[in-house]
């Protein structure tokens, strides 16, 4: 079993400096960590979690605020959750998952008080969010993966929805689409104020105008059964529709299955293209979806960063950081096909 005088020997450093990399007790470089967390991890070594803590008064804990725990951590949420605790664990803490809504502060504000966890990740994080306002009241450590209406003294890390909508549209254009529709997260997240949902809404109606584009979207909940019904109504409302953005996983495979139902192709009639997705989700429709895909791994990884850089000094400013999703090749995209005005409408 390696020893921490094995690991500092291996990353060229004294015990003491392995020590500080592991408590944060005194300020290293960030090379020198990295370097001593690389040979922790050549190594296999796993460090007394609870020695450190009784020596720095740590729990070793971190919680991350995640209520959609309940539906399991596959596809983008799982991307997150994984990434946050692998990098939670590799600089020497445990990562527990607390499932509290924006309504559930007061949950949040008694877990706080019991001092369980060193500090707060923050997901699902709506425009006013009471959750943050309870963390900032108890003076306790967080870091949102996601924005509240004003972050400007607050820690965050966010997908740029923006600069993704952007984009999407901008390479659906590209590729000769001009009626182009958009299916959203339901319209209860919408009203409570999720960001996601309220920004990419924005964003679309904004690049498309700015292009003389009509913003066709839909709300839709997060069902295949309702993204059936949804692409049903857009079609309705643009019999001429060539080209449809989701941001809405579970109704994406509905949308699939109420265009090919109707016996239009994919690519060749409509394209398909999922935003704030993952390629893991899109390998399982048919034809594969193209996609935007998230950040989430790295937003994870960084949000821990982030959160532990408060622990070791809560005065040193960080800025918060935008990610723009990354665009996935797939199958259900392609050129826009032509077709008149005045052609019938498609069943």
């Amino acid at each position: 079993m390696p020893t921490i005088s094995d690991v500092a020997r291996h990353a060229g450093v004294s015990v003491s400096t392995v020590s500080y990399a592991l408590s944060g007790s005194r300020p290293i470089s960030a090379e020198t960590r990295e370097r001593v967390l690389a040979s922790m991890k050549l190594l296999g070594y796993h460090p007394n979690a609870m020695a450190r803590s009784l020596a720095t008064r740590r729990s070793r804990v971190i919680a991350m605020i995640y209520p959609e725990v309940d539906r399991g951590l596959g596809g983008t949420g799982g991307e997150f959750v994984r990434a946050s605790a692998e990098r939670a664990r590799e600089l020497g803490y445990q990562l527990v998952l607390w499932p509290f809504r924006a309504e559930e502060a007061r949950q949040v504000r008694n877990l706080v008080r019991q001092g369980t966890a060193d500090g707060v990740l923050v997901m699902e994080v709506l425009l006013d969010d009471e959750r943050i306002d309870v963390l900032e009241e108890a003076g306790i450590p967080y870091t949102m993966i996601g924005r509240t209406r004003d972050v400007t003294s607050r820690h965050s890390v966010d997908i740029d929805f923006e600069a993704t909508v952007e984009a999407t549209i901008e390479h659906l254009v590209g590729l000769g689409h001009r009626r182009i529709a958009f299916v959203n997260h339901s319209r209860e997240s919408l009203e409570a104020g999720y960001g996601p949902t309220v920004r990419v809404a924005a964003a679309f109606d904004r690049v498309m105008s700015e292009r003389g584009l009509r913003p066709l979207a839909r709300t839709c909940s997060d069902s295949p059964l309702d993204g059936r019904a949804v692409m049903g109504d857009l079609l309705a409302a643009d019999p001429h529709l060539t080209a449809v953005v989701t941001m809405n996983e579970l109704a994406t495979f509905g949308v699939f299955a109420e265009l090919q139902r109707r016996g239009l192709a994919i690519p060749a009639d409509v394209s398909v293209m999922g935003i704030v997705s993952s390629p893991g989700v899109g390998t399982l429709s048919n034809p594969q979806l193209t996609t935007m895909h998230s950040p989430g791994a790295e937003l994870g990884r960084l949000a821990v960063d982030r959160l532990l850089t408060q622990l070791d000094d809560s005065s040193r400013p960080v800025p918060n950081l935008l990610i723009p999703c990354v665009f996935e090749p797939g199958l259900s995209v392609g050129p826009a096909r032509t077709e008149p005005d005045d052609a019938p409408q498609r069943p």
